[in-house]
């Protein structure tokens, strides 16, 4: 018996990938499996385009709001909760869709993460003390020298991602990279997971884009949301959730180190880059169907491909 076909919509931010999810959910019984490191926080809700209210009353969301922004989620966390959902989603006779940006998430559901080792906060401490002195961009270019197709991923100053990828180059002498293209262990009546990539024939146009939401999250009140987290007391900028793309500039603002005109071009700067590497991410998954995100008519042709993988 063949496993069952789970669409993947996935796309670097500002791709449309909300929308042509909603258009889909509008015409079939869909249930969202979010696949967004982001959106996983509870309170931070403008800085990352979380859907609306009226957005997820179009069709149930799942993997928003499971976390406070004290704690932190795994890409081995986000198997396991995927696989447990699409499993209950098809029970109930519906269809399960999973929507996002998050691409370790990705390689990790399709891919498994068995062989990672987990944190070490010897190791870590080790390593934000050789940041301290040296700065990331040092250790960028350690990573770059032991793992050069991880570190072309990531920006210099990415710290919770190049420790990660420096730690487990520490603890297990593999690079991450490597890891991730390891054979998955298959297990009986897993479903297979289909990828359709949002990408853009001109990024010009996804640039344009992630300029006019970033003015539209700051007018909708983003500065403020930030302002809201940090007089909490129990935020810092070194925790996962605050370098989230445009918190970490929004938290430099309100500490008085740039100007509100600086704090947005580094915001928009920041979610270009942001840009890239999931687009770098997403040229690399194999098999991948892709959409051009550029076009006026993006969202019917994304709407049909999931149409087709599902063959419904």
């Amino acid at each position: 018996m063949n496993a069952p076909k789970i669409a993947c919509l996935l796309g670097p931010t500002a791709s449309g990938k909300t929308a042509a999810a909603l258009a889909f959910a509008q015409r079939f019984p869909v249930e969202i499996i979010s696949v967004d490191s982001a959106l996983v926080y509870r309170g931070m809700d403008i800085g990352t385009a979380k859907p609306t209210e009226e957005e997820r009353a179009i069709a149930p969301h799942h993997l928003i709001d499971i976390i406070d922004p004290t704690g932190a989620y795994s890409a081995a966390q986000f198997r396991n909760d995927a696989l447990r959902l699409v499993a209950e989603i098809e029970a109930r006779g519906r269809i399960p869709l999973l929507v996002g940006g998050t691409m370790l998430y990705y390689m990790a559901l399709t891919r498994g993460l068995n062989e990672l080792p987990e944190a070490n906060p010897e190791v870590r401490a080790a390593l934000d003390e050789e940041a301290m002195r040296d700065g990331w961009p040092a250790l960028h270019a350690r990573l770059a020298a032991v793992d050069l197709e991880t570190a072309a991923r990531l920006a210099p100053n990415d710290s919770q991602r190049i420790q990660r990828a420096l730690e487990v180059f520490m603890l297990s002498g593999r690079a991450l990279s490597t890891i991730l293209k390891d054979p998955k262990k298959n297990q009986d009546g897993e479903p297979e997971f289909v990828p359709i990539a949002l990408e853009p024939s001109d990024r010009s146009v996804l640039h344009k884009r992630i300029e006019k939401r970033f003015d539209s999250m700051l007018a909708g009140g983003f500065v403020e949301e930030v302002e809201r987290l940090r007089a909490r007391g129990d935020l810092s900028p070194a925790m996962p959730s605050m370098r989230c793309v445009g918190y970490r500039q929004a938290w430099e603002y309100l500490d008085g180190l740039v100007d509100y005109t600086t704090m947005r071009d580094k915001g928009v700067f920041a979610t270009r880059q942001l840009c890239k590497r999931q687009l770098t991410w997403l040229r690399g998954i194999e098999g991948r169907r892709v959409v051009d995100c550029a076009r006026d008519d993006a969202m019917a042709m994304a709407v049909d491909e999931i149409d087709r993988v599902l063959r419904i």
